[in-house]
């Protein structure tokens, strides 16, 4: 076992940071891993396990050489000022990219299928059929081609859909039409019948889903927002729902979670609420991405490439 323990610092409930423990020991039984709340030596710790730490809480590591982020996201941890100036490693998961995907194709082909409109009549007991289109007359724009844009874009190009994509850098990828920068954005969403965001959160992207982008969408078109709470002006979006310029919303994150009893898009007919759950960390198999990442330090010094702080991820 090796000399210098490994820290899990979370703000999880208890019996959740429980099952973490116990697939990370598990996955990697020739480590020591220890809780906040057991730390003897701070001095002695190399490496911290997080997911959503207390802030402040790794700022008086002082050999602390890199973090593992439990998440695919770090927005709120880039946002403690008192972390150390070290490298800060995302969650790269297949098993998290596939849930994320089939997230994706479900929520796509639900509004491409209309089942929001079939579940409308339902309660209004209304038997009326609609004629269905094929899936290559629809063009869906995603919006963030990172590991989970990527495979949920070739996912839907595996179901005949007209795929465009939109990222900060060049990307190039099989059968998509790509665009990046600030100037590719207006024409990646031009037209688009679906728009699905799956952007991680930056100064850049934040309300980056408003009027100045849903106008340039298809008539009746639906937005998927898989990213972040804070990529949404919710205003702006009630206002095209309800003056019926966009057909639905599939909305799976919120500003604030859990959404508030009394908001409005609970009992809006034009959204759909998703509990964050379009793509959970399985911890089965990140314990297993985690070890690897470990054990390559452990033997060779070798730290997983960090998020780029200045970008947000």
């Amino acid at each position: 076992m090796n000399d210098s323990p490994i820290l899990l610092a979370t703000s999880l409930a208890a019996p959740l940071e429980k099952i973490w423990l116990q697939h990370l020991q598990a996955a990697m039984p020739e480590e020591k891993i220890i809780t906040l709340d057991q730390v003897q030596d701070a001095s002695a710790i190399e490496i911290a396990l997080i997911a959503n730490p207390p802030a402040g809480a790794l700022g008086h590591f002082s050999n602390l050489k890199w973090i593992q982020s439990l998440w695919a996201g770090v927005e709120n941890l880039l946002a403690d000022k008192t972390l150390p100036d070290i490298p800060i490693c995302r969650l790269i998961d297949p098993d998290l990219s596939q849930a994320m995907a089939e997230t994706v194709v479900a929520a796509v082909m639900g509004v491409h299928r209309y089942f929001d409109i079939f579940k409308a009549q339902q309660q209004k007991k209304i038997w009326a059929q609609l004629p269905s289109r094929s899936t290559r007359d629809c063009q869906v724009t995603v919006l963030g081609l990172g590991e989970m844009g990527r495979v949920s874009a070739a996912s839907l190009v595996s179901l005949g859909f007209v795929v465009k994509g939109w990222s900060r850098s060049k990307k190039t990828l099989k059968n998509i039409e790509t665009y990046q920068g600030a100037d590719g954005l207006r024409e990646a969403v031009d037209r688009a019948d679906i728009l699905v965001n799956l952007l991680p959160l930056t100064d850049q992207t934040k309300g980056i889903l408003s009027r100045n982008l849903y106008q340039y969408l298809a008539p009746d078109a639906c937005l998927v927002n898989l990213g972040r709470g804070a990529h949404l002006i919710e205003a702006d979006l009630l206002e095209y729902l309800d003056k019926s310029r966009m057909r639905h919303a599939v909305l799976d994150v919120f500003s604030i979670e859990p959404l508030p009893e009394d908001h409005v898009f609970w009992e809006h007919p034009r959204v759909t609420v998703l509990p964050h759950i379009a793509a959970t960390t399985n911890p089965v198999s990140a314990s297993s991405v985690i070890a690897k990442n470990i054990r390559l330090y452990r033997q060779n010094g070798m730290i997983p490439v960090g998020c780029n702080r200045s970008l947000g991820y």
